[in-house]
């Protein structure tokens, strides 16, 4: 397996980010995946539609479909892992391989294995890997296990995709029938299904094939995503790819810089040659024996002349003690724990092993294992007498342990009308909400006067409900530049405050009041005038 040739973005991925990553993989070489499947699955479905006929079981033919799915699967795992590494087989070589790649897997596929909820991920395990039983048993049970829950969670996510689709074929063809005909057309559905003909069986199972011919590729191609995040999880192909890249890039690099040094080697060459340097003396050998061993160990100590005389402090010595006894320093940490005393073993030792001792303990162990079992039967019963008398003590717990809300929170929660006309004074009316204490309120209410201002001249319809984002976009409209920037303050600092509960200071909304009220003009409105009706 060369890792380098790897096309996919290596790097450590959530499970669900490599279930994405797999069914990512089967849409990019769909055409790799569908065409081999329709060849083989059609003529497997040719193949048992006879067989059912001949033996007058037609309702064997989506049961056999259904369990013959692994061997189906062996297509989309076959694509992907060789499209993966760059190399996207074609659909006769894809084919070819069918009669012989992972066959030995099958058996137990086929038997034991058919109902595991983990299939998608044993399968690159068996099939890619290969090896004997026990070292596939061994990868297994270290790949599987930390993407145990996701992969039993995508395997029921695809049973009911494939159950929905089933169900929605089946319903779809209740669209084309006419409103006045449906009570007789559901009648004679029933009829039919009592005794069905061989038309309809053959219609349901054309659509069961095609529900696990439309869900299982991608199924497959979850579990391969899966295979390859545990991979880079454990063997850190990531970090080898990596490495390889970087050892290729220095090899390039190193061979341009070794040629560089080649050409200037004989220059240095020469002009070492014409350069005289001093005459060395030859170095004097030294000889020992065991009189300067001797000596040797006897030498003074080096350090008093390179750093002179070392004196004994013992306040360090202190400092150090109290520096190494710092808990930070070495934790320590005591532990204690319960541990069961049973001394059941040493009391039997000790008691007397007759006939009549031994039938006393017995019967002591009966009628503790009575009063274990009627305590579980008790609390049973109790735990069913308060579910079912709920409904009378349960408001009542409610009512005990409802806390009060305060005045001033219900004066700080309490929110404008969101439809509600705006003032005609509108900085006046942020001022004294913000003044009150009703921060939410204040920057609401100069919010949404500034969408309405910003719509007004920017000539734009807002539909009602639309996202900050959707103003920002339709506030690019503006032909002002110093408009875009106050209005994009203000839509800033609502989103702060009321999803990051992050809140301006009161300098900082006076600064943006004053540029947004002289941006839009704001200031005291009269009230509009009232038309006088004719």
């Amino acid at each position: 397996m060369n890792v380098e040739s790897i096309t996919v973005a290596l790097r450590p991925r959530t499970a669900w980010e490599a279930v994405e990553l797999g069914t990512a993989l089967t849409r990019r070489h769909a055409g790799a995946i569908w065409r081999p499947w329709l060849v083989q699955s059609v003529g497997v479905l040719a193949v048992l539609h006879l067989l059912g006929w001949a033996l007058q079981a037609m309702w064997l033919v989506p049961l056999l479909m259904w369990w013959l799915k692994p061997v189906f699967d062996r297509i989309p795992l076959y694509v992907l892992s060789r499209a993966v590494f760059g190399s996207v087989p074609g659909t006769g070589e894809t084919l070819r391989a069918q009669w012989h790649w992972g066959l030995r897997w099958m058996p137990a596929y086929l038997t034991w294995r058919r109902l595991s909820p983990v299939r998608a991920l044993n399968l690159p395990v068996d099939l890619l890997e290969g090896g004997n039983a026990a070292s596939a048993r061994q990868r297994r049970r270290a790949l599987v296990g930390p993407a145990y829950g996701v992969a039993t969670l995508t395997t029921l996510l695809c049973l009911h995709f494939e159950l929905a689709l089933y169900l929605g074929f089946n319903f779809l063809a209740v669209l084309f029938i006419p409103a006045e005909q449906l009570a007789e057309t559901a009648h004679t559905l029933w009829e039919a299904m009592l005794q069905p003909p061989t038309w309809l069986d053959v219609v349901q199972n054309l659509l069961t094939w095609l529900a696990i011919t439309l869900v299982s590729p991608f199924y497959v191609g979850a579990g391969f995503g899966l295979y390859l995040n545990r991979r880079t999880e454990i063997e850190g192909w990531d970090i080898e790819v990596a490495l390889r890249r970087l050892a290729a890039r220095l090899a390039r690099t190193g061979a341009a810089v070794v040629l560089v040094l080649a050409c200037l080697a004989p220059l240095q060459w020469a002009h070492a040659q014409d350069t005289p340097g001093p005459a060395r003396a030859p170095a004097p050998v030294e000889t020992r024996d065991a009189d300067d061993d001797a000596g040797a160990k006897e030498a003074p100590p080096t350090l008093p002349p390179v750093f002179g005389t070392l004196a004994d402090d013992a306040a360090l010595r202190e400092g150090v003690e109290r520096a190494m006894a710092d808990p930070s320093v070495t934790p320590k940490r005591t532990v204690q724990r319960w541990k069961r005393i049973d001394r059941e073993e040493e009391d039997e030792a000790e008691l007397d092993t007759g006939p009549l001792q031994r039938f006393s303990r017995a019967m002591g162990k009966a009628l503790g294992l009575l009063g274990e079992i009627g305590l579980w039967v008790v609390l049973a019963a109790v735990a069913l007498l308060l579910t079912l008398t709920a409904r009378h003590w349960w408001p009542w717990l409610q009512g005990a342990t409802r806390r009060e809300r305060r005045p001033d929170a219900e004066a700080v929660q309490a929110a404008l009308p969101e439809h509600a006309p705006l003032p005609d004074d509108v900085p006046g009316a942020v001022r004294a909400l913000w003044q009150d204490g009703r921060r939410r309120d204040a920057l609401a209410l100069l919010y949404r006067a500034s969408v309405e201002s910003m719509a007004a001249r920017a000539r734009v319809d807002l539909v009602p409900g639309a996202t900050e984002a959707t103003c920002l976009r339709a506030a690019r409209r503006l032909p002002d530049a110093a408009d875009r920037d106050a209005f994009e303050t203000v839509v800033r600092t609502w989103q702060y405050a009321a999803y990051a509960d992050r809140w301006p200071d009161t300098p900082h909304v006076e600064a943006m009041l004053d540029r947004i009220a002289a941006r839009f003009g704001w200031g005291h409105r009269a009230p509009p005038p009232v038309e006088a009706s004719a």
